[in-house]
């Protein structure tokens, strides 16, 4: 037999409800062969809010683990050693945080913490252009991973402080070339932050290189992706060597880990993500010098909820019947010598390197992020991506194309076919975080936070102040709004107003729009309205403002005059929003699951406003069961993944304010044309 490569980490990404149910699937998914961990906190922690804020609502427990305090990192990580566990931390603005528990619990191990291994996301650039879970300001939150970066050099060396996230890209929009571009722009920034920032000794730079890892994405694309990784290669070395001199070619390797596109999961046919899954499994394994050093990958059924341990169980299979069942790991890279791959490769580093060079002519990422460039270049990008694929120029299987299909045995049963969280569990740890600050030492907690205040105005690092506020027992909320006090806060610009107008208005989808438009200006005569106004809303803390874009810019190419603030509101502010601009109606989006506490809410905040004829529509992922419980509280439509025709959806927004007025729908009307 031939000698065998070292399989990559194998993860899933997991957590949810509470520490204590995360840390119970935790030790069962290393049971069946899991050799890393990789923790989804939920949104409250993500963007520091404790359990018992207002914006936690009905968000708590829902898309990862709520981590509060100390007490709930002990609780996440009983049982598991953590100086011989591989731990990925998806968390970006509250990083240096997380980190801080995770060391102060494994030195309550008895854990050396120079020996703990693991990342943190800690790429706070992508969060201003898609996840959406930033706190502070750019130049604040640079100062942190900076911070975080050279106390991890010093006292944690095996630990990544940073991955620089380019999955977020794609989600977002990004074609391979942006994805190249901005993930590298961002690169430049933090190493050129670290540097500047006299933390660091010039020799020791060749250490940060060696830790900075990358998180990337990718599509089912496979051939055009795989190439996308060894260009990433090929641009990382010679980034590192020419604008840092760093020599060891060990040290500018390029370091990555994966979860494969979830963007192009489908609630349609939804067992066709399973092949899915496996051909971008491909694009990250296939080529040795290009290999991912960690792979997690989605469940077949991500696009309709909350996968259940089986679900993820299988994902993780795939990785093992591939490691160690096929011969792929027997053999040096596939592709050395193929003129096609380096073809692509070429065209593709050509591409972002012109890129790059455009960003650091404005002044680098910040200022792109500032001005909105990034932002409107990635939601242009988005749109051209669904123009294409409603227009079926790309073909998307049981989507837009090869639509019959048999009943599915995976899907008989919707309600049964994801994990639902207890909605009592987000009053469990609500109770519970309560009972953590009454037995604490108030004063201590008070002291740390005041420290942590006085040193955060000044140079100061971070980090140990950071470690001090976990071991006095401060909570999540109050080391992230002690931080807000001093940094202030931040909303970063939404990109739907410099994004493209729609221009090619060919075939069936250029006759639909103009029709849509149409019965926009009709309407708004109809009603004696100047413009229709639709109001676009984010409730809660869901971040993933991809679908919200989306149906804003649409709108707006049909003729609305679209509201859309952004993130991370209140009930009570959408609702003031929606009576202040007299708007004709609201559309709410929440991909994270809390559509069943904040649906209701603004429904009665915009009752109570008396504002009666104005119809609320939903999207999101929504199980159907949810959906009719929905409708059946006055929701007038609600919209999941299944329907990825936005001008269709425009349409539909466009009668339900038509029926709200007393008017025949506009498909009524064409019907009755055409008799």
């Amino acid at each position: 037999m031939a000698e065998r490569d070292r399989p990559w980490l194998m993860r899933t990404y997991a957590g949810h409800s509470s520490a204590s149910a995360s840390n119970a699937l935790y030790r069962k998914n290393l049971a069946k062969g899991q050799t890393g961990l990789s923790v989804a906190f939920d949104l409250p922690t993500q963007t520091g809010y404790d359990p018992d804020h207002v914006l936690a609502k009905g968000e708590v427990g829902r898309v990862g683990v709520p981590v509060g305090h100390l007490g709930d990192m002990r609780a996440l990580f009983d049982g598991i050693p953590l100086e011989r566990t591989n731990t990925s931390m998806t968390i970006n603005a509250t990083a240096m945080w997380l980190l801080a528990m995770y060391q102060v619990v494994a030195e309550e191990q008895g854990a050396d913490i120079a020996k703990l291994t693991g990342t943190t996301q800690n790429d706070i650039i992508k969060e201003y252009l898609s996840r959406g879970t930033h706190v502070f300001p750019p130049g604040p939150s640079i100062r942190l991973t900076t911070d975080m970066i050279a106390y991890t050099v010093a006292n944690i060396p095996k630990w990544n402080p940073i991955n620089i996230c380019s999955y977020h890209l794609q989600e977002a929009g990004a074609t391979p070339v942006q994805e190249l571009a901005f993930a590298m722009c961002t690169a430049i920034a933090v190493l050129d932050a670290v540097r500047d920032s006299g933390q660091v000794a010039p020799e020791q730079m060749g250490e940060v290189v060696a830790r900075i890892s990358f998180f990337v994405n990718a599509g089912v694309r496979f051939v055009e992706e795989m190439c996308k990784l060894r260009a990433f290669g090929r641009i990382w070395d010679a980034v590192t060597r020419e604008r840092y001199g760093i020599t060891d070619a060990k040290q500018r390797r390029f370091r990555y880990g994966v979860q494969v596109n979830s963007l192009g999961l489908t609630e349609a046919q939804p067992e066709n993500n399973v092949q899915r899954i496996v051909l971008e499994m491909l694009a990250v394994t296939l080529s040795k010098d290009a290999r991912a050093r960690a792979v997690q990958l989605p469940a077949w059924n991500e696009a309709l909820g909350l996968p259940r341990p089986w679900d993820q169980q299988w994902s993780l299979r795939i990785q093992q019947v591939l490691a160690y069942e096929s011969d792929l790991l027997e053999y040096g890279d596939l592709f050395d010598g193929s003129h096609v791959v380096e073809a692509k490769v070429q065209e593709l580093v050509s591409g972002a390197e012109a890129e790059i060079e455009k960003v650091l002519g404005m002044g680098g990422v910040t200022p792109a992020v500032e001005t909105g460039y990034l932002k409107a270049a990635l939601v242009g990008s988005h749109a051209e991506r669904r123009a294409r694929i409603e227009s079926g120029q790309d073909k998307v299987v049981g989507v837009n194309c090869f639509e019959t299909t048999e009943p599915s045995p995976l899907t008989a049963d919707l309600d049964t076919a994801i994990m639902q969280v207890d909605p009592d569990s987000e009053r469990a740890v609500v109770e519970a975080f309560a009972g953590w600050r009454e037995q604490r030492d108030e004063e201590a907690a008070q002291a740390a936070l005041a420290e942590l205040k006085r040193q955060a105005a000044t140079g100061a690092n971070l980090m140990p102040p950071t470690l001090d506020c976990v071991r006095a027992g401060v909570t999540t909320g109050e080391w992230s709004f002690a931080l807000r006090d001093v940094f202030g806060e931040y909303r970063a610009p939404t990109g739907v107003g410099g994004a493209p107008i729609t221009g090619a208005l060919e075939g069936e989808s250029g006759a639909e729009l103009l029709a849509v438009r149409e019965a926009v200006r009709a309407t708004a005569e109809d009603i004696g309205a100047g413009r229709l106004r639709l109001l676009v809303g984010k409730p809660g803390l869901d971040g993933h403002s991809n679908g919200a874009e989306q149906i804003a810019v649409r709108a707006r190419d049909a003729g609305f005059e679209v509201v859309y603030q952004g993130i991370r509101l209140t009930p009570e502010q959408i609702t003031s929003a929606a009576v202040a601009e007299d708007v004709h109606c609201v559309g709410l989006s929440i991909l994270s699951g809390a559509h069943a506490e904040l649906v209701p809410d603004v429904l009665r905040r915009l009752r109570r406003a008396g504002v009666e004829d104005v119809p609320v529509i939903v999207g999101g992922i929504i199980p159907s069961a949810d959906e009719q419980e929905l409708l059946a509280q006055g929701v007038a439509a609600v919209f999941t993944p299944k329907d990825f025709g936005i001008t269709h959806i425009i349409g539909r927004i466009v009668d339900e304010i038509r029926r709200a007025h007393g008017l025949a729908p506009m498909s009524a009307l064409k019907e009755e044309t055409l008799r």
